[in-house]
């Protein structure tokens, strides 16, 4: 993926996604006032001449009238006429601004000067409340952008010395003061740290950690001055990569919205077409025809007919849904992937790291004919010289007493090892081991599942240690979860042994499991998943031995990628923690939003079509016209501003 450094100004939407909007109503890095006093010199215009019109002042007759109400609406319709005029010379000539300075226009050539400055007035109107709600969705984005570091103190020279992050190498050592950000990725140098790491991650509490762990840069430092040393260049750092990647989100379209922007260009040209033809046809079947009658349906009827609640409202409800998921620790690579993930209906799952924390730790210990403490010492003693993961988890038994020490300790390869300690003969591995040796294992040992690590001490079984990998906190949780939210179909593919696999599957209440499986094998498993059209396959991994299944899947989502270059790389969906209920947030949260998109579609369109046959046969004023299209794009944006409201549970 190609990196590159995220810039405030880039996440302003494009014009074409904003359908121009934000060019045409561009009113600089002034005060908020200053924004609005366009508006309200076009409003208070309008109202002292609708008052003048009422009281019918000798005065205001004839030219005044007509110059009073054109300066009313030059604050508001020149930049819009003025936009028109330059997409038409770009050659896209039917823009909503084009409809709104023919619309406007047109009231005027036939003296409604008051309904064409209301016209335009509360267009513009709706183009501030449309900012507002696009600069309100876009305020998780930059509660991102906030947390980039402006700073390192960087160790050089003997001394630590403020330079810019971006200018800090790999290798260095960081010093990061209590409540500052950690500019860079690196290793904890300092024996211990609590960071507050929300804005990566969306979760709130500390996380602790110990020396040598990975640190990130965006997490807050928050108990004591630690030293870091960088491991990534700040361009390639996690804040970095999970900017680009909320960045680029928007450009990645989902259907309906490219669907309602091909279609609002062919839409609008035929009711302008519609609109002349209502304007003159009349002519040839109505006895009473009045040309100035007909121009005013047609002048509705092309008020009526802006697309601006659609093309607006949409891409502003998915942007609402990618700025929710990010506040929520969810990465959305696209709205295309927000709608993907309402269409799963079968939910494939890796086992290890995604619903088990990864790490061995000690399930039980059985010494036959021992002390339980003093067993435990011949085996740490053992263990200390193995650098196995499982060995690892031994060495955190808390034994008392002093420490035995293990001489001339050998390795059997593929079954254990064999050394001596306080003189006595120490085998420890598995039962491949005690069967050459020709010790006697219990039968008990049989029906035992997980890994297990038997001792032998003198040509004796001494006792096992059961150890087994821990599912997470909220592991059963989401697998409720997930059946609730309507995901019945749920497979759980592992690399670890089936007997595990299955045992792990049956505590969680998942029916279709696999174990024993390579990483070819998962993708055939999923392969074969997709060979029924109906399957719509999300499969989770940790983004690295599954990238394979990641990338095969409908949607791939990958579980705690904050540091993972393969998970940003091959995953539709990032979950930035450990946390798999993270899973079922996801998809509530696309619904949310494909549901509120909906809601704005057939709001648009159906109080569109009524007021359109209502104009054209004459029923509807220039009034009606402004709420069919402003009022409309209005409750349409409001409607999808809820979304930064809305809370998953």
């Amino acid at each position: 993926m190609k990196k590159k450094k995220v810039n405030l100004r880039d996440l302003k939407p494009n014009s074409e996604e904003q359908h121009s909007h934000d060019d045409g109503h561009n009113h600089g890095n002034g005060s908020a006032f200053k924004t609005y006093v366009p508006a309200i010199i076009s409003f208070t215009m309008l109202m002292m001449g609708i008052g003048l019109d009422y009281f019918d002042v000798s005065f205001f007759k004839n030219w005044t009238r007509i110059v009073w109400y054109s300066i009313a609406y030059l604050p508001v319709g020149f930049p819009v006429v003025k936009e028109g005029w330059n997409s038409i010379k770009k050659g896209d000539i039917f823009t909503e601004f084009f409809l709104m300075s023919i619309a406007t226009i047109g009231a005027f050539i036939i003296g409604e000067y008051p309904e064409g400055v209301a016209v335009m007035l509360f267009y513009a109107v709706g183009e501030l409340f449309q900012n507002a709600a696009v600069n309100r969705a876009k305020g998780n984005i930059k509660a991102l952008l906030d947390v980039r570091p402006k700073e390192a103190n960087v160790f050089r020279d003997g001394d630590y010395i403020s330079v810019s992050p971006e200018a800090v190498n790999i290798g260095e050592k960081i010093q990061v003061r209590v409540g500052e950000k950690i500019p860079l990725d690196g290793i904890l140098l300092s024996e211990k740290a609590s960071l507050n790491t929300a804005a990566l991650t969306g979760e709130s509490k500390p996380d602790s950690i110990q020396k040598e762990a990975k640190v990130y840069a965006g997490s807050i430092n928050l108990e004591s001055v630690i030293e870091v040393e960088v491991t990534n260049k700040f361009e390639d750092s996690s804040i970095a990569r999970i900017l680009d990647l909320v960045q680029n989100a928007t450009a990645r379209k989902s259907k309906t919205e490219l669907f309602i922007r091909q279609f609002a260009r062919i839409y609008t040209p035929i009711v302008v077409f519609l609109a002349i033809g209502l304007t003159f046809l009349p002519y040839f079947f109505v006895d009473d025809y009045v040309f100035r009658d007909w121009l005013y349906r047609s002048l509705i009827f092309l008020v009526i007919s802006c697309p601006c609640a659609l093309v607006i409202s949409i891409p502003l409800g998915y942007f609402g849904g990618l700025g929710a998921a990010s506040k929520n620790g969810i990465l959305f690579k696209g709205a295309s992937f927000l709608d993907a993930m309402t269409k799963i209906n079968t939910l494939v799952m890796d086992k290890t790291g995604t619903v088990t924390k990864g790490v061995f730790k000690i399930k039980e210990v059985k010494a036959i004919g021992w002390n339980e403490t003093e067993f435990m010492q011949y085996l740490m003693a053992m263990e200390e010289q193995s650098t196995h993961p499982i060995a690892k988890a031994i060495l955190e038994y808390k034994a008392e007493g002093e420490d035995f020490e293990a001489t001339e300790v050998s390795e059997i390869a593929g079954k254990g090892l064999r050394g001596i300690v306080n003189s006595k003969t120490v085998l420890v591995g598995n039962k491949a081991l005690m069967t050459a040796n020709n010790i006697e294992v219990s039968s008990e040992t049989e029906n035992i599942v997980e890994s297990i690590v038997l001792v032998a001490i003198d040509d004796k079984l001494a006792g096992y240690v059961v150890i087994a990998d821990e599912l997470k906190d909220d592991a059963k949780e989401t697998i409720t979860a997930l059946h609730k939210v309507g995901i019945k179909n749920i497979m759980m593919l592992s690399g670890d042994k089936d007997s595990i696999t299955q045992k792990v599957a049956k505590e969680l209440n998942i029916e279709n499991a696999k174990g024993g499986l390579l990483p070819e094998d998962k993708l055939n498993e999923v392969e074969i998943l997709k060979k029924n059209p109906e399957n719509k396959i999300a499969f989770i991994g940790d983004g690295i031995n599954d990238a394979p299944v990641l990338a095969t899947s409908d949607v791939g989502i990958a579980m705690g990628g904050l540091g993972s270059d393969v998970a940003i790389e091959t995953a539709d969906v990032i979950i930035q923690t450990d946390q798999p209920s993270k899973v079922v947030r996801a998809i509530k949260i696309s619904r949310s939003t494909r549901k509120i998109v909906w809601q704005n579609i057939i709001l648009a369109f159906g109080v569109k079509v009524i007021v359109l046959i209502l104009g054209a046969g004459g029923l509807a004023t220039m009034w009606e016209a402004v709420f069919a299209d402003v009022g409309v794009a209005l409750l349409a944006i409001l409607n999808a501003v809820r979304l930064q409201r809305m809370r998953w549970s």
